[in-house]
């Protein structure tokens, strides 16, 4: 006979980037956030990389991130479209980058009323296909190392963990708007 079933937390150990952190109800948390400061760097990383691979080695990651916004679905956006979907209060940093993306060519503006509505120009469709590009070879294409049905798996894992990552930034936010109040 063995003894009780342990659970297979109990023998996994966590690796904390702050164990001063580390709450009996929620070590997994602790861990989970370890590992959002190292994927969030790589990340932030990796899209400066790519995008300098593609031909514009100046742009930060916010750079990045705006630009490949502006561009999505070829549909104009003011600047509190931008924030809204990057989930950014700081509009100010936004806008720097805007202005940024403007003075390289990647981006225009155009003032209606009140508003500017912002477009990528030819060059800024041109730099997020060439991003693309360089976004398979180097990543995508890393994908078949795992072999065929595990590069998949690793890719159906990827959408969970988008969805994931989707839900949790709402319980972060709605944290974020309990600590304000405190």
């Amino acid at each position: 006979m063995s003894g009780p079933k342990q659970d297979s937390r109990e023998n996994k150990r966590s690796i904390v980037s702050s164990a001063h952190l580390v709450s009996e109800r929620a070590a997994e948390t602790s861990a989970f956030e370890y590992g959002l400061y190292i994927a969030s760097n790589a990340f932030n990383r990796w899209i400066v990389r790519c995008m300098s691979a593609a031909g514009y080695p100046d742009l930060s990651a916010l750079d990045v991130m705006v630009l490949h916004t502006v561009n999505h679905r070829a549909k104009d956006k003011k600047l509190a479209d931008i924030c809204f979907v990057l989930n950014i209060e700081d509009s100010h940093t936004v806008n720097y980058a805007l202005k940024k993306l403007t003075r390289l060519g990647l981006v225009a503006g155009d003032k209606r009323g009140k508003e500017i509505f912002y477009a990528t120009t030819r060059d800024g469709q041109a730099a997020c296909a060439t991003y693309r590009e360089v976004r398979e070879d180097c990543l995508v294409s890393a994908f078949s190392a795992f072999g065929g049905d595990k590069a998949g798996e690793l890719n159906e894992q990827i959408g969970e963990a988008a969805d994931l990552l989707r839900a949790l930034s709402g319980l972060y936010d709605q944290a974020a708007r309990s600590a304000s109040s405190l």
